[in-house]
C-alpha cells in the first residue's frame, strides 16, 4: 500500500509540475500583462495547489502534513491577489494592450 502511494504522489507532483510548466510558458508567451496575469493567476494557483496536494499525499512527509495544508492555503490566497493586484496597476497606469484584428 506504501509502495502504491507514493507512485500515486509521484504521478500528482508531476501533473502539478506540468500545470506550472504551462503557466510560465503562458507567462513568456503572452502578449501583453492582462493575459500574462491571467496565466500567473490561474495557471500557477491550479499547479502549485496540485504540485503541494501530491507532496501531501506524500507517505515519507507525514510529520509535515499541517504545514503543506497551510502552504496550500496561503498559496490559494496570494497568487491570485497578486495577479490581480499587478494587472490592476497596468490598468491604471494605461499600458497598452496588444489589439489584432
Amino acid at each position: 500500500m506504501n509502495l502504491q502511494m507514493e507512485h500515486v504522489s509521484v504521478g500528482v507532483m508531476i501533473l502539478g509540475a506540468l500545470l506550472v510548466l504551462v503557466a510560465m510558458i503562458g507567462i513568456v508567451r503572452f502578449p501583453d500583462v492582462f493575459c500574462r496575469a491571467h496565466a500567473l493567476g490561474k495557471g500557477l494557483t491550479l499547479g502549485l495547489m496540485v504540485l503541494l496536494f501530491g507532496l501531501w499525499l506524500d507517505p515519507a512527509t507525514e510529520v509535515s502534513g499541517l504545514k503543506v495544508i497551510a502552504a496550500i492555503f496561503f498559496q490559494f490566497v496570494t497568487l491570485p491577489v497578486a495577479s490581480h493586484l499587478i494587472a490592476r496597476l497596468s490598468y491604471e497606469k494605461n499600458l497598452p494592450r496588444v489589439r489584432r484584428r
